[in-house]
């Protein structure tokens, strides 16, 4: 995988945390010291995040060799990249470095401990990652989704039509049919995707013609009822649980009949641990 940020973002990342020099390493004199860093994976992983950190070593002027790229799985113990360089160089980027790869393959560990329960249980539906990330971090968090083999629900209001009760808010009851059917002219392309929050909202915006149903905080039970319902009434949109999506009960909405699954989980996962050893020369 590619870089997700520009050299400019990550130069922005360093300055940050380097915003006046690095006190330390110029008190002590060893700056121009030769030295070496390799970072190891301190347990099993899906690595993401590699070639950001060694994009901002080499912006510090360090020479970079990555031996595990975004998207790959470690076990514990083994190396992730090694930097060498100027003393300066590598303490300037350590931190922000570590820091990126630690938080990028947390999410995408995460999205791929959810993608193979999915798996081992007999189904291979997509993991659908919501824009529920922190703001200013999406484009490294869409590259961590991918990373762990899920894909991006929505990057953003310009790029999906999904209706919320919010939006209906504003729409009398009536019109929404001929509403749905003005944005479907509008976007043909697109699919119209609604979400509700309990079954009579659900047959209802499958009847104003729905293509995808995002269901609300509905239990695995009620979604397996609420299919049913929609498949005796002749209507099949695509659904798809929302709200509490995790690792524990991602297998029993497949069960219950799931077309995808939605999911912040993997946002809100624990980092993963990376060790860092410096040697000299």
């Amino acid at each position: 995988m590619h870089c997700a940020l520009s050299d400019t973002a990550l130069q922005a990342l360093l300055d940050e945390d380097v915003p006046y020099g690095d006190l330390t390493t110029v008190g002590l004199r060893i700056g121009d010291e030769p030295a070496r860093l390799t970072m190891y994976a301190r347990q099993g992983m899906w690595v993401c995040g590699t070639e950001e950190a060694a994009r901002m070593f080499g912006l510090c002027g360090a020479s970079v060799s990555v031996s595990a790229a975004s998207g790959s799985h470690v076990a514990g113990g083994e190396a992730l990249m090694c930097a060498s360089g100027r003393a300066a160089a590598l303490h300037r980027a350590w931190k922000t470095a570590q820091t990126l790869i630690e938080w990028l393959s947390g999410l995408a560990s995460s999205a791929a401990e959810i993608r193979q329960s999915l798996k081992a249980g007999g189904f291979d539906l997509p993991l659908a990652c919501t824009r529920k990330n922190m703001p200013g971090s999406r484009a490294l968090a869409a590259k961590a989704v991918r990373a762990g083999g899920a894909v991006a629900h929505r990057l953003g209001l310009s790029e999906t039509l999904l209706v919320f009760a919010e939006h209906r808010l504003y729409v009398d009851k009536a019109a929404l049919p001929a509403r749905f059917a003005e944005l479907r002219r509008q976007h043909p392309e697109k699919k119209l995707v609604a979400e509700a929050s309990d079954w009579g909202e659900a047959l209802w915006l499958a009847e104003c013609g729905a293509d995808v149903l995002q269901l609300e905080r509905f239990s695995p039970s009620a979604l397996a009822e609420c299919k049913a319902a929609l498949g005796a009434r002749g209507r099949c949109p695509l659904i798809a649980p929302a709200g509490g999506v995790t690792f524990s009960n991602a297998l029993d909405y497949a069960r219950a009949g799931a077309d995808f699954l939605i999911s912040s989980a993997p946002y809100f996962a624990a980092p993963r641990d990376v060790s860092v050893v410096f040697e000299r020369g």
